[in-house]
């Protein structure tokens, strides 16, 4: 089996269901995006919270990916930092919990966190992050060493709030020889480091993952399927998630449109990352573009059932069965 190596910033999920927009009013919050906070704001935020209901879920968006992962059996690791305190006690077990090989740095400041508001009969997603101890990983805290051994190598566009962190990080992966992928993270992460992102997908990335919005912000093309073709031109696979609607996958001139596998939509939070996971997945099988994409839509849709990022078992079982039958119609077989 491949092995798989991710990095990005290990931060708790703490998601809340709002019953309307006031609160992203109240701290100036635009539906679906991503916003950083001071840890002032993310406490007051957290307050309020409280009084919603909450639940707390081990996350971050590189580190959802690689607990999928981990699960369909590849051997997998991460790369983060966390505090000493609570929430990093939590983070750090429920990694452990699930098999993942985790290289965990301890931070001075206290572990992120990241505030999931959940919103409309869409499920929509709106995140305000105080990113703490997550924010200390250096570009100097990586060494050739955590990164030897690995087929795959996954890094979350957040990350470039450290440019000299992401850019070692890809070079590393890039000497070790694994296959990078890239997931952009947010509209708003695009559009505020589109020079950056566009000289490492030309450079080093080879799988990109962008929803509709972030392949708008790379591309400037408002067509998904035009802004699909525009990234391929730039890696070897580009993969644009249109939520409902699918997805899209491109590598070279070869290009499906996915249906999105069905399922009872009440939190999206994760779905992208749960794809890349299944797309990784498949594509260490060897199986074809096109199969890789639908075994990320299966499991995808097994997380947007259930509230926040960790997939019940049921649903896991169910998900590996009908991938299991998916695969052994390339004649693969159960790997």
């Amino acid at each position: 089996m491949k092995r798989i190596l991710g990095i990005g910033n290990a931060l708790t999920d703490i998601l809340a269901v709002l019953p309307d927009d006031t609160l992203l009013k109240k701290y100036h919050l635009p539906i679906g995006s991503m916003q950083h906070v001071d840890a002032t704001t993310g406490d007051l935020i957290w307050k309020d919270l409280k009084e919603l209901g909450i639940q707390y879920v081990a996350g971050g968006s590189a580190a959802n990916t690689i607990t999928c992962t981990s699960i369909f059996g590849m051997p997998s690791s991460f790369i983060g930092k966390v505090g000493d305190d609570e929430l990093g006690h939590l983070f750090r077990s429920d990694q452990e919990q699930y098999g993942i090989r985790s290289t965990l740095l301890r931070g001075r400041q206290a572990s992120g966190r990241s505030m999931v508001f959940i919103t409309g009969a869409n499920a929509e997603r709106t995140f305000a992050v105080y990113l703490g101890a997550a924010m200390e990983l250096e570009a100097e805290d990586l060494s050739p060493e955590m990164f030897e051994g690995y087929d795959y190598f996954h890094i979350e566009g957040y990350l470039v709030q450290n440019l000299a962190l992401c850019r070692r990080a890809i070079e590393l992966a890039r000497q070790a020889g694994c296959i990078i992928s890239l997931d952009m993270a947010s509209y708003n992460v695009v559009e505020s480091n589109s020079i950056f992102l566009h000289e490492m997908v030309d450079k080093y990335i080879d799988i990109v993952f962008a929803n509709e919005t972030e392949s708008r912000a790379f591309t400037g093309m408002s067509d998904p399927e035009q802004a699909l073709e525009e990234i391929a031109r730039h890696c070897s696979i580009a993969v644009v998630k249109l939520g409902k609607q699918g997805s899209l996958v491109r590598s070279g001139q070869e290009w499906h449109r996915i249906q999105a596998w069905p399922g009872e939509a009440v939190d999206a939070t994760g779905a992208g990352d749960t794809y890349a996971a299944g797309f990784l997945y498949a594509h260490s099988l060897g199986l074809p573009l096109l199969a890789c994409g639908e075994v990320g839509s299966i499991i995808s849709a097994k997380v947007v059932e259930i509230i926040g990022t960790k997939i019940d078992i049921p649903r896991w079982k169910a998900a590996k069965a009908e991938i299991r039958e998916l695969v052994g119609r390339y004649g693969i077989g159960d790997r």
